[in-house]
């Protein structure tokens, strides 16, 4: 029989690959000594005692910065909010404390979660661990980061247009984004009230679903297998040819489906039209009173959000109606981004988030999970889309999925 790894060892061996190696990938900008340690020895005793709270018990976790945690720095990487504390945890946060999870630290992201390399201008730059110089992608890019290097055993991000599960796809991991949900975004500093999701990065399914039944408040056990479709995308998307081939292979014998109303780089612009405005509304006081609070780049997007016309705001909207209304299969394979990570300096994809928007807009769930690794060390993802609401039908079909192909 395995011997149960105590909460202390688990925190531990995330101490020391945090000392030895988080100076140079910078995936946790505030550590939670204060919170961790003490709650490590109770989690422990609870266990010595068979009282853990739940499975997550002793799990180490970290937070992405704009997820509020009490007494801690709530600044979503943007220097105007650089000195504020939250007042009270996130719902999501509470949940995860109820539960014995030890909350390690506040990892970095993209500044107001609106990016696609974690290339913080207030914070730096997150390196991918898997090679150096290459980016774990955005806009939370501090969390993949951080789970791939041993930081943290699990970590929560948010998840607009494909920033939980891009950055996972980077690292090489599980990333799990659900149905939209306004109660788990109670203490989430907003980007898209329409699009935000709060996710989870982990090594496993099992701790992404663990994790997920906790900040949800959801037993996703006992779900129903479905029939799974493969995306045919056509020309639609410019693919890696890595990325075209690990997925042929595991898409093989499955009937296809296109994803007719979504229609790739439009509809991600779509998307993008509602970050900027309702990002805008979001931000506008601080804009006002600290504009230099804002880099060029993030306050230029919002301006031009608040900036636009309404007839394109309007179109924007009704093409989010129009998918969440559409008749598509319930289960689709999908690859999770058209590229593997990118290095930092070069060219960034502007179809990076063309698959994963889609689950965003059509506010469906979404799995992503890693496939094999190119030459240069770096992982190809797919993902599976499921339908909105039903999380526990969608981790059966993953299962299922990968029981078909014997891993």
């Amino acid at each position: 029989m395995t011997e149960r790894l105590t909460a202390q060892s688990r925190l531990e061996a995330c101490y020391e690959a945090m000392k030895a190696e988080n100076d140079r990938i910078n995936a946790v900008i505030d550590a939670f000594n204060d919170l961790a340690i003490p709650e490590m020895a109770d989690s422990d005793m609870r266990a010595e005692d068979g009282q853990s709270l739940s499975p997550i018990d002793g799990l180490p976790i970290g937070v992405k910065a704009n997820i509020a945690v009490e007494g801690k720095f709530w600044h979503a990487g943007i220097k105007a909010y650089v000195s504020r504390k939250a007042d009270e945890d996130a719902l999501v946060v509470q949940r995860l404390k109820a539960a014995g999870a030890l909350l390690v630290g506040t990892l970095n992201m993209e500044e107001g979660a609106l990016g696609a390399q974690t290339d913080n201008p207030w914070f730096g730059k997150t390196i991918n661990p898997l090679k150096d110089g290459y980016t774990p992608g955005g806009s939370s890019g501090g969390s993949s980061a951080a789970v791939a290097a041993g930081f943290v055993e699990a970590a929560l991000g948010t998840d607009t247009m494909g920033s939980v599960r891009i950055p996972s796809a980077y690292c090489g991991l599980w990333g799990f984004k659900p149905s939209h949900s306004n109660e788990m975004l109670q203490g989430v500093v907003p980007l898209s009230q329409t699009l935000d999701t709060v996710g989870v990065h982990a090594a496993t399914l099992e701790t992404c679903v663990q994790v997920m039944e906790v900040i949800a408040d959801a037993d996703l056990s006992g779900g129903v297998p479905g029939k799974i479709y493969a995306l045919d995308w056509g020309d639609s998307v410019e693919c890696e040819s890595f990325i075209v081939e690990e997925f042929d292979i595991i898409s093989k014998g499955y009937a296809k489906t296109d994803l007719s109303p979504y229609a790739y780089g439009q509809s991600r612009r779509a998307g993008l039209i509602l970050s900027e405005v309702e990002g805008y509304d979001a931000h506008e006081s601080r804009l006002k009173n600290k504009p230099d609070g804002f880099s060029d780049f993030f306050r230029s997007m919002l301006e031009y959000g608040r900036d636009l016309p309404q007839d394109r705001i309007d179109a924007a909207y009704a093409h989010i109606r129009a998918l969440r209304a559409a008749e598509l299969p319930d289960f689709i394979l999908m690859p999770t981004a058209p590229q593997t990570a990118f290095k930092f300096g070069d060219p960034v994809p502007a179809n990076q988030a063309d698959f994963t928007a889609f689950a965003n807009l059509a506010d469906r769930p979404a799995i992503a999970f890693p496939l094999g690794r190119d030459r240069r060390g770096l992982p190809a993802s797919a993902q599976l889309v499921g339908p909105r609401g039903r999380e526990a039908d969608l981790i059966a079909t993953v299962k299922q999925f990968f029981r078909t192909m014997g891993r």
